[in-house]
């Protein structure tokens, strides 16, 4: 986040864009991020169109597998392209949807399911889940 501040900061200084053009592209930002982190079931004959275009929550909950073959895909939270030509894309998990665990391994245990522990989190020697 901190990264991202700087990096935006640097742009619009560099670029000058106006006031209203910021927000409309941090509301559009946002917008998408929170549309597939969601839990809309979308048809999926529509959802196998949208995606072409945009990443659908779908899509993207495969990124959050347990599973390294699928957390290892599916980045984008905006346009859908990125994934198709950093070959990332995967259209579904092997389980499926409904048969995919979501979160990480390693953090499974209810000792580290407490908001104190989820805000030390980042700040913990990482695992290697290999």
């Amino acid at each position: 986040m901190v990264l991202s501040f700087f990096y935006k900061s640097a742009l619009i200084f560099i670029i000058g864009p106006s006031a209203a053009s910021i927000i409309l592209f941090e509301i559009i930002l946002n917008t998408m991020a929170m549309f597939n982190h969601s839990n809309i079931n979308i048809p999926m004959k529509i959802d196998k169109s949208l995606r072409f275009f945009v990443v659908t929550p779908d899509m993207h909950r495969v990124h959050h597998s347990i599973e390294r073959s699928e957390y290892n895909t599916n980045f984008g939270f905006n346009l859908s392209i990125w994934d198709f030509l950093f070959k990332t894309y995967k259209s579904a998990p092997i389980l499926g949807q409904q048969g995919m665990e979501i979160g990480l391994k390693y953090f499974r245990e209810e000792k580290y399911i407490s908001p104190l522990v989820l805000l030390k989190m980042p700040f913990l020697k990482g695992h290697d889940d290999s």
